[in-house]
């Protein structure tokens, strides 16, 4: 068992001796133990040691009777899981006379000092935390929360206990999270070498000489005001510290990466595990065991990585009539975007995005396109739940409805067994996709943001293209296990946002509505075909 016991402050022991306890193992676990940033990320390979780590932290302050910490799970079912939080903290908290309480998921210790155990499930879960002040906030497996979710919980991160208010988070690697954008700067971001074309062998690991180093933010609306220093990132934002904030300090923070080689003690109670790490393909060794930021192994992926990347380059099969249509993803406010393509045959051939959007300004957005490429009405498909709807009051377009039962085959009569329209539409896209059979030509002539012609726009404080939008929302679609009635799933919205970082995928689902056309029935020749 690795962790260690925070004794009383000025409790003496012989030089000889150690007080009785859990200790930290030397490595990641001290390194994580000792850093002194207000945010810590702890992260990297599988069987370093984290969960203990966060555990052993909470612990820290257990003499004071003020003290409390809160460690998050995103649902409480992780929390009580075998070899989940609740039945490691029973390996640790009773060694130092901690009490646990099943019923509430928290432990005491004798000075009164508190360690509680909750999940966030929701968005709004945050809500419930409304008052509260928590000296110290620990989430294990951060990527499972949202953007939105860790800032606002930082709000409450507040204390009237004599400690210094902190934040601890667990993580194994996830390229496509909103916590591998933030911390980008401990990573190695070149794919080549300076030669440009040979790859790096280093491209994804943790920078060595960068691991614990503290860095200093603050926020500027969505943007990250980085510095090596407070005074630097004063510099930088020098509108913030004004006034009353004039003195404020910035907030501390570093990623400390971990292996499972600074775990010996799991090494040495089950030398197995390692073995089967050992055992899996390159790319999961080199994410499971060294701890790389770059690629994606857990399998679960709809659409292939190296198709993704065709999409821009392929020849899609040549039809003598090809199919011209429209899909919209409408939206109004916030961070969702409003998307619009026209498709031709199996091609994206214009998109329109807009940030800010009504219902009069994406219809008159839509018929300027329609105008433009010849569409018909009957050929426009638009997402009708929220602003949707409120488009379809303003003209002849169809509705796509997402939770919709799956359509039967236009030819068969068939049913296909999908939990849902989208769901099915999604299968059905990826398929076409891995089969290199769609494009997307995406130039700065014939993509229009906010009205102006270009392929770049500005999100989270940084330049992005579509072509990123769209490779990030594919690959954040996921299979799911079938339902109890043997239905094809995909993960929820909500679940694909968190790994977007609170962006809904957009550009993703107006690829998947085209599928939309292949299914509806349509009447040729006095009989009903499917549009190939």
């Amino acid at each position: 068992m690795a962790g260690t016991k925070f004794i009383k402050a000025g409790k003496t022991n012989a030089p000889h001796e150690k007080p009785p306890g859990i200790y930290p193992q030397p490595g990641f676990q001290s390194k994580a133990l000792a850093t002194a940033a207000d945010i810590a990320i702890l992260g990297g390979a599988a069987g370093a040691g984290k969960s203990f780590v966060l555990l052993m932290e909470a612990s820290r302050h257990q003499f004071n009777p003020d003290f409390e910490a809160v460690i998050f799970r995103r649902t409480y079912p992780q929390i009580m899981s075998a070899g989940g939080l609740w039945d490691t903290a029973g390996k640790l908290y009773p060694n130092v006379g901690a009490r646990g309480r099943e019923n509430n998921t928290d432990y005491t210790f004798r000075s009164g000092s508190r360690v509680s155990f909750r999940h966030l499930q929701h968005e709004g879960s945050i809500y419930d935390w409304q008052g509260s002040q928590v000296p110290m906030i620990g989430f294990d497996e951060l990527t499972h929360f949202t953007e939105r979710q860790f800032w606002y919980m930082l709000t409450r991160n507040r204390s009237a206990c004599g400690v210094r208010p902190y934040v601890r988070a667990t993580c194994n690697p996830e390229p496509d999270s909103w916590v591998a954008s933030l911390i980008e700067w401990y990573i190695d971001q070149q794919e080549f070498l300076p030669d440009g074309a040979t790859p790096n062998p280093n491209y994804g690991f943790p920078i060595p000489e960068r691991a614990g180093v503290l860095r200093y933010f603050t926020r500027d609306g969505e943007n990250i005001v980085w510095g090596d220093s407070p005074d630097e990132v004063r510099q930088r934002a020098p509108h913030l510290f004004v006034g009353p904030l004039a003195d404020v300090p910035p907030k501390s923070f570093t990623f400390i990466p971990g292996k499972i080689w600074d775990n010996q003690a799991l090494l040495t109670v089950d030398p197995g595990y390692l073995g089967n790490l050992m055992a899996q393909d390159e790319a999961t060794r080199a994410q499971l065991l060294d701890g790389n930021w770059k690629i994606k192994i857990d399998g679960l992926a709809l659409f292939d990585y190296a198709r993704i990347n065709d999409l821009f380059t392929n020849f899609p099969p040549a039809e003598a009539r090809p199919l011209r249509c429209i899909t919209c993803d409408a939206a109004g406010f916030g961070r969702d975007l409003c998307v619009i393509k026209v498709w031709v045959g199996w091609e994206v051939v214009d998109i329109v995005v807009q940030r800010k959007s009504e219902n009069r300004e994406i219809f008159e957005a839509i018929e300027q396109l329609r105008r433009r490429w010849n569409v018909a009405a009957s050929d426009v498909l638009i997402d009708q739940d929220g602003v949707g709807g409120g488009v379809l009051k303003l003209a002849t377009y169809n509705g796509f409805s997402g939770g919709a039962q799956a359509l039967a085959d236009p030819v068969t009569g068939v049913r296909e067994a999908y939990a849902n329209l989208k769901t099915q539409c999604y299968y059905r896209f990826a398929e076409r996709v891995n089969r290199g059979e769609v494009k997307y030509s995406i130039t700065n002539d014939n993509v229009l943001i906010d009205g102006v012609r270009t392929k770049q726009l500005k999100m989270g404080g940084k330049v992005v293209t579509v072509i990123d939008l769209l490779k990030a929302d594919l690959r954040a679609v996921k299979r799911r296990n079938p339902d109890s009635e043997g239905k094809k799933q995909i993960n929820t919205k909500e679940e694909q946002k968190i790994i977007l970082g609170g962006r809904s995928p957009d550009f993703g689902d107006t690829g998947m509505m085209r599928e939309w056309f292949e299914l509806r029935p349509v009447a040729v020749q006095g009989f009903m075909r499917r549009r190939n």
